[in-house]
């Protein structure tokens, strides 16, 4: 996990017109700029809900978690459709497990991989790639799952946070910090706090760790625009989850002052977590400067499912 990242550009043109793109004083970009996160579960599997996607939304920067391959296999899978698309990309992977990418029609620069002196389990493992893209410093991340509190696992997350932490802080304000964060920032983000007691993603030095890297300067985009509304972005597989809306809002987007002030929509594809052959989570998409859809959201489309009595459901592997 110590090679370079490989940097992809597109052998075409985007089939839209392309954006006009200003720079300001300051370095960062102005112009429309759409940014969606989507942790695939399999890029592989999730090639015939990826591609359809790009297509529909129209994104400008996807950061994309547990890719779930190697370098070589991405690149033979996806180089000649993001290409058509217009889409340089980067990606960072180790086969069966992780794997993270940035794909951009705003520009790839300064790409790096990984976090400085962050830890292994035991070694370094494909869960951090960042880049420049429209004058925003653009980070994908996977952050450990922690599997149990208080185990080997759950202390490599926390250490991992921390080293993150002083990467964006040492970092430009204009940053938006991406991804799979593996931790619900509080109960509001979780379908029924009881139901997660003694569960990973909901303790307090999880949230303290992600409070702590907000505090560098970073906004929750989506919390900040809809900050009483049920929203989730994953959904278990098992037990019908995702049909009665028995979710979590672990997938986010954080983003300094400079970015959080141009956003102008946030919200969650739902659309994307329905249908056949879905990944387990849904992207989040923030809209910078301007809104083509509006300022919609939380949820597109919103459940039709009513929350649960707390207490009356049980985690599946409760």
């Amino acid at each position: 996990m110590n090679t370079p990242p490989i940097v992809r550009l597109p052998g075409k043109r985007p089939r839209r017109a392309e954006r006009e793109l200003a720079v300001s004083g300051s370095g960062t970009t102005v112009g429309r700029v759409r940014i969606a996160t989507w942790n695939v579960n399999s890029v592989k599997t999730r090639l015939p809900r990826l591609l359809p996607w790009l297509d529909e939304r129209e994104p400008d920067v996807v950061c994309l978690q547990e890719t779930k391959l190697a370098g070589d296999a991405f690149d033979e899978l996806l180089a000649g459709p993001l290409a058509e698309r217009g889409y340089a990309y980067t990606h960072v992977g180790e086969g069966r497990w992780n794997g993270v990418a940035i794909l951009s029609r705003a520009g790839l620069d300064e790409v790096t991989a990984g976090i400085p002196d962050a830890p292994g389990f035991p070694e370094i493992e494909a869960r951090a790639v960042a880049a420049t893209c429209a004058g925003v410093r653009v980070h994908s991340l996977y952050v450990p799952n922690g599997r149990q509190p208080d185990s080997e696992h759950y202390h490599y997350k926390l250490a991992w946070l921390a080293k993150l932490r002083e990467q964006v802080a040492a970092g430009p304000d204009a940053v938006v910090v991406c991804g799979d964060l593996n931790i619900a920032p509080t109960d509001a983000d979780v379908f029924d706090p009881e139901a997660y007691v003694g569960q990973t993603h909901v303790t307090p030095p999880e949230r303290a760790a992600l409070a702590e890297l907000q505090a560098v300067g970073l906004r929750d985009v989506v919390r900040d625009r809809w900050p009483t509304e049920r929203v989730f972005t994953y959904w278990d597989y098992r037990a019908g989850m995702f049909h009665q809306d028995l979710g979590m809002r672990i997938d986010l987007v954080l983003a300094g002052a400079p970015v959080a002030g141009r956003v102008r929509a946030a919200w969650v594809d739902r659309q994307a977590r329905k249908g056949t052959g879905p990944s387990d989570h849904a992207p989040v998409i923030v809209d910078l400067d301007e809104a083509p859809d509006g300022d919609i959201g939380p949820v597109v489309p919103p459940p039709s499912a009513k929350p649960k009595r707390h207490g009356s459901v049980k985690l599946p592997q409760a």
